[in-house]
């Protein structure tokens, strides 16, 4: 695997740091990891690029998602957004730090809980630390809302 490629501007996946992951783990127990492969997963149940996590559903897990960091990134966030106003569950999101976009403001903003990240976070596999500021966003668990599970 060429990681000179898979870490620079010519990629967009960002493979999430495991002692980052481990601790967001430590706090919300993640059982789903929807945009991953068989490499990078960071739960047992994860969908790959070919199983497509846009198109399953999220209901009824605690669900981490790293998504991929190009044009495409809005409707992981809207994804995201619809399952937790759907199922209730909680899904945190690791994502680039971009408030500019229309993404944030249609589904993260007053929407959700946003953490930022001091400095650049240093992904995995990676020579250097993000080119760009990450946040960690948090969609809650809902009381009273349909659970995927039921």
């Amino acid at each position: 695997m060429n990681t000179d490629v898979m870490f620079s501007s010519k990629t967009d996946n960002w493979a999430t740091p495991q002692e980052f992951f481990d601790e967001l783990n430590r706090e919300f127990r993640f059982d789903l990891d929807p945009a991953a492969d068989e490499n990078n997963h960071k739960c047992n149940n994860y969908f790959t690029i070919a199983e497509n996590g846009l198109l399953q559903s999220w209901g009824g897990h605690s669900v981490f998602c790293n998504p991929p960091y190009g044009r495409e990134i809005g409707k992981w966030v809207e994804k995201a957004y619809k399952e937790n106003e759907e199922h209730g569950n909680i899904i945190v999101m690791l994502l680039p730090a971009r408030t500019d976009t229309k993404w944030f403001h249609e589904y993260i903003y007053h929407k959700a809980e946003v953490r930022f990240i001091r400095g650049r976070l240093k992904f995995s596999g990676a020579k250097f630390n993000a080119p760009f500021p990450c946040m960690v966003v948090i969609y809650k668990q809902k009381r009273g809302v349909k659970s995927g599970k039921d």
